[in-house]
């Protein structure tokens, strides 16, 4: 479902351009004229945390106005030009022998490729020149930022607020389900987004040659390569569930690792200046850059990023039965991975895990998401989880 008087969405064939919805500038995220009509809060929006967070910490009127709305959809049909290209490069060539070549442009440079195909010496003439707007120092600024949620970013935020909570998002979902087996992708999923985080949001991490660097640029060539993989599939529903791995879907990342994070952070007494807030957009301002994520979808500010919020909500986050499905074996894998080596194999360790990660999934994601995702509900692990929010906000 869309949200009240939004129109039809825009079908498979729409065009992946803001400025065909009539969109000034082409900015999705742009402040609307207050003279227009603003679409309805979707349901959930207006209940506990969520209305709460936004009367907080949104401040402003952050609802779409139709051709706002029109303008995001459009991004629905939207994959990445440079890198599916390199991905059909690698397609066309001799098995292996592509991917060799995209691996040693991306650890030695594109000079190391004499005469390289032209798809993978575009794609790295994109990467490897930084945009005019970037700023290293804001950008170290982003990974100390992140840096501070310790522990608490690694075990509660990331997954349950990050991974767990974007399970709601349902379209997202197919991809995920078609590109292994559910237990095994769970706990290959939250261990390789773990280690990838880290490398990301490590200062230095975004230099070229640093693993953050290549890590995102890996990343982008394995989305488009499940893109295309998923498009080709007799089972794909365009019309339902969009076009696999599209824009939308991206910039719905990285706002899960940006403003989100932040959010699931505040919620457990963690507090953040408003230039800790602009440095950590800068930093995911600019891994969207590194990933292909179209820049009318990345936000600059914190008032876009909640205008974000806002449309990938109203659109995107339509729970379903691969929803929860996806949640259950996030808990399940989540002992294995996040406990300390001596405590992986105690099943009491295991639970007093599980049912902390699923107080604090209630805490941040509100009653009815949490129990449709099937998070524990223990009355006791929602004092504990209190607890450390008062210590928390106490340091």
């Amino acid at each position: 479902m869309e949200p009240e008087r939004a129109g039809r969405r825009p079908g498979p064939a729409g065009p992946p351009a803001a400025e065909s919805a009539g969109l000034m500038g082409g900015r999705v995220l742009g402040a609307a004229d207050p003279a227009e009509e603003r679409l309805i809060h979707p349901e959930w929006m207006t209940r506990p945390p969520f209305s709460i967070a936004l009367r907080l910490f949104a401040r402003a009127d952050i609802r779409a106005t139709p051709a706002g709305l029109a303008g995001f959809r459009a991004f629905a049909t939207a994959g990445d030009p440079l890198a599916d290209a390199v991905a059909g490069m690698m397609r066309g060539l001799p098995a292996g022998q592509g991917r060799a070549l995209f691996e040693r442009a991306l650890t030695e440079g594109i000079a190391a490729v004499p005469g390289a195909p032209p798809a993978l010496a575009a794609f790295f003439a994109e990467v490897d020149a930084e945009p005019p707007w970037l700023d290293r120092d804001l950008l170290e600024r982003g990974c100390r930022v992140v840096e501070r949620t310790g522990l608490l970013g690694m075990v509660f935020v990331m997954p349950m607020m990050g991974l767990y909570g974007g399970y709601l998002a349902s379209r997202a979902n197919k991809t995920l389900l078609r590109t292994g087996d559910l237990d095994s992708m769970a706990a290959r999923r939250l261990a390789e987004t773990a280690n990838w985080w880290v490398d990301v949001t490590t200062p230095g991490g975004l230099d070229r040659f640093a693993p953050g660097f290549t890590g995102v640029l890996r990343v982008r060539i394995m989305h488009a390569q499940v893109r295309a993989a998923m498009a080709g599939r007799p089972d794909w529903d365009h019309a339902g569930w969009d076009e696999p791995v599209n824009q939308i879907q991206l910039a719905g990342t990285l706002l899960l690792f940006s403003l989100v994070m932040l959010l699931g952070s505040r919620l457990l007494g963690l507090r953040f200046s408003a230039r800790d807030t602009e440095a950590t957009l800068h930093l995911w301002r600019y891994v969207g850059h590194l990933m292909g994520v179209t820049p009318e979808l990345v936000p600059v500010t914190e008032a876009e990023a909640w205008r974000l919020f806002w449309l990938e909500g109203a659109t995107e986050f339509h729970p379903d039965a691969d929803s929860r499905r996806l949640g259950q074996a996030l808990l399940a894998a989540s002992p294995g991975l996040l406990l300390p080596p001596r405590w992986k194999r105690s099943p009491r360790a295991g639970r007093l895990l599980v049912n902390g990660q699923g107080a604090y999934a209630r805490l941040v994601l509100g009653r009815r998401n949490a129990d449709f995702l099937g998070a524990p509900d223990r009355r006791v692990s929602a004092p504990a989880m209190a607890a450390a929010t008062e210590i928390t906000a106490a340091r």
